[in-house]
């Protein structure tokens, strides 16, 4: 059993910043990877970024590569998304999730895959 909660979301201007942090429950949290996924109003969930269990590894969707980092703090149970240049496409609403499986490239970006949802954060990028 692990409970995920987000919080950081907020309104921004077109070009700004934003960290996001994802707190879980439980003395396992290594054991899971981790990921961000956005849902867009009229939109389906879609893959953001995922680490692996150690940290060592990260993944990006196409959309935020060289604007987004995702890390994570095992010995705080918490992983964060740090979002830089805003625009208004990343207006969403941002889930956390986590994953006890070890997963495929493919697995990895599909929101079935994981096992485990926050209730996600609002975030508005003003232009």
């Amino acid at each position: 059993q692990v409970q995920l909660v987000e919080s950081g979301g907020g309104l921004v201007q077109t070009g700004g910043s934003l960290r996001l942090s994802c707190a879980a429950s439980g003395r396992t949290f290594s054991s899971y990877a981790m990921a961000w996924f956005r849902q867009a109003p009229g939109k389906e969930r879609e893959f953001v970024t995922a680490i692996s269990r150690s940290g060592s590894t990260t993944y990006y969707a196409d959309s935020v590569k060289g604007r987004f980092t995702i890390s994570r703090d095992n010995a705080k149970n918490t992983v964060y998304l740090q979002m830089n240049s805003l625009k208004p496409e990343d207006t969403a609403v941002y889930f956390c999730a986590a994953d006890s499986d070890y997963t495929t490239a493919y697995a990895r970006r599909t929101a079935r895959s994981y096992d485990y949802w926050g209730q996600g954060t609002q975030l508005t990028v003003s232009s």
